[in-house]
């Protein structure tokens, strides 16, 4: 009995030795060589400060700026409280938030309606995109917040705007934060 001890105790140590630490630090290893933008979150940094991050959503509440999807992950936009809101279809918290930012958009651009992502969160409560109408709807304000011509904003978008990949999987969308720091760039708030 005592030799069966040893012998998974040595087991046990071992194994965590190779895929608790060995395991892991060669994956990161890898990672880092082969795709190190991706292994360290696709951040997208402005004069040497990081700004976002490609693939985690953030807020932009500014009237100069285009609005990314609801946040239901923790106060909004939280990576490390990403989830839904885990409220269903019928809940009255839901509909009221819900009819809230519809009428709020609609304020801003009575005559069009609204698309869907503009109001309701993604799966994660972190999409960094809106579609392609969801963009198309904020031009107006985004114009006349900016004092540019509604073209060259739609241009910028048509610019960012990525199309499904393999022509098949997903749809086409946009990035919100590079889209926004497209816009600062080119057409920079006062």
């Amino acid at each position: 009995m005592k030799k069966d001890l040893l012998i998974a105790l040595w087991f046990t140590l071992v194994t965590t030795v190779m895929f608790g630490i060995l395991y892991p630090l060669a994956i990161t290893g890898l990672a880092q060589v082969l795709f190190p933008d991706r292994a360290n979150g696709q951040l997208i940094e402005r004069n040497r400060k990081v700004v976002g991050s490609r693939i985690i959503g953030q807020a932009f509440s500014g009237p100069g700026y285009f609005h990314s999807r609801p946040s239901s992950a923790g106060t909004g936009y939280d990576p490390t409280s990403s989830g839904g809101s885990n409220l269903g279809p019928t809940n009255k918290t839901l509909l009221d938030r819900v009819t809230a930012d519809v009428q709020k958009a609609q304020a801003e651009n009575p005559s069009t309606t609204v698309p869907i992502d503009l109001v309701t969160a993604s799966a994660s409560g972190l999409d960094p995109d809106i579609s392609p109408a969801s963009a198309e709807f904020q031009i107006p304000r985004i114009a006349r917040e900016r004092h540019v011509a509604e073209s060259g904003v739609r241009a910028l978008v048509a610019r960012y705007t990525q199309p499904r990949q393999f022509r098949i999987l997903g749809e086409p969308r946009v990035n919100v934060l590079q889209l926004n720091l497209a816009l600062d760039s080119s057409n920079p708030l006062y």
